[in-house]
C-alpha cells in the first residue's frame, strides 16, 4: 500500500514539522533557489522550487505592484504549505 503524500500544512498541523522548520526551509530557498529539496528533521523532503513553479497563487502574488521582499516570502510560504512532501526514507 502506497503512503499518502501529505501537504506541509497537514504535517504542521499534526506537529510533525514545526513552524521554525518551515521558516528555515523558506530561508534556504530564498538564499539559494537552486539548492534542491529541503529535508526536514522528520525525514520528509520538499522541493520548494517545484512547488513555487507549479503555484498559480505565487505568480499572482508576486505580480502585484509594491515592495517585493515580504510578498515574495509570503508567496513562497503559501506555495510550500500546499505542496505534497516526499515521505521519509
Amino acid at each position: 500500500m502506497a503512503t499518502e503524500r501529505l501537504t506541509l500544512a497537514n504535517l504542521r498541523k499534526a506537529g510533525t514539522i514545526t513552524s521554525s522548520e518551515i521558516v528555515a526551509a523558506v530561508d534556504a530557498y530564498v538564499h539559494d533557489p537552486a539548492a534542491g529539496p529541503y529535508r526536514f528533521a522528520s525525514g520528509h523532503r520538499l522541493d520548494i522550487a517545484a512547488a513555487v513553479a507549479m503555484s498559480k497563487e505565487f505568480a499572482r502574488m508576486v505580480a502585484r505592484p509594491g515592495p517585493k521582499e515580504k510578498v515574495f516570502r509570503t508567496a513562497v510560504t503559501t506555495a510550500a504549505m500546499s505542496a505534497r512532501l516526499s515521505p521519509p526514507y
